[in-house]
C-alpha cells in the first residue's frame, strides 16, 4: 500500500469512526467525483486526525456551521455520529439546539432541530 492509499484508508476509517460504522462506503460510492477524493484524503485522512481537538471538539464545531446552512440532513449526520460516538446526549444536542438558535436564527434552528429529532430517530433503530 502506497501513501496515497494508506491516507485514503485512514480517511475511510475516520468517516466510520465520526458516523458510524458503514456511512465511508457512500463516500465509496461516490469517489468519481474529484472533490470526494480530496475530502476523503484531506479532510478526514488529515484534518479529522490532527491533535489538539477531540473529534467531539470538532463535531461541535462542524455542528455549528451546518446549522447555519439551515439543511436538517446535514444535522442529522452529525448528530447521529455525535449519539451513536456517545459524544453528546439528546438532551446536549436539544441544548445546542437552542444555543444555536440566537446565532443562526430561528428559521434555521428548526431545520436544525428536525435534524436532531431524525437523529435520534434513527440513532435508536
Amino acid at each position: 500500500m502506497n501513501d496515497n492509499d494508506s491516507q485514503r484508508q485512514s480517511g475511510y476509517d475516520t468517516i466510520d469512526r465520526v458516523y458510524g460504522p458503514g456511512f465511508s462506503g457512500q463516500m465509496k460510492a461516490a469517489v468519481g467525483a474529484p472533490f470526494i477524493g480530496e475530502t476523503v484524503d484531506q479532510l478526514f485522512g488529515a484534518i479529522w486526525n490532527r491533535p489538539g481537538l477531540s473529534v467531539r471538539d470538532r463535531r461541535l464545531l462542524v455542528l455549528g456551521a451546518t446549522a447555519m446552512l439551515g439543511k436538517p440532513e446535514l444535522v442529522e449526520a452529525q448528530a447521529r455520529g455525535a449519539l451513536l460516538n456517545e459524544e453528546l446526549t439528546e438532551a446536549q444536542l436539544e441544548e445546542a439546539v437552542l444555543q444555536l438558535a440566537y446565532y443562526v436564527g430561528w428559521g434555521n434552528a428548526t431545520s436544525t432541530w428536525q435534524g436532531v429529532q431524525a437523529a435520534k430517530a434513527s440513532a435508536k433503530k
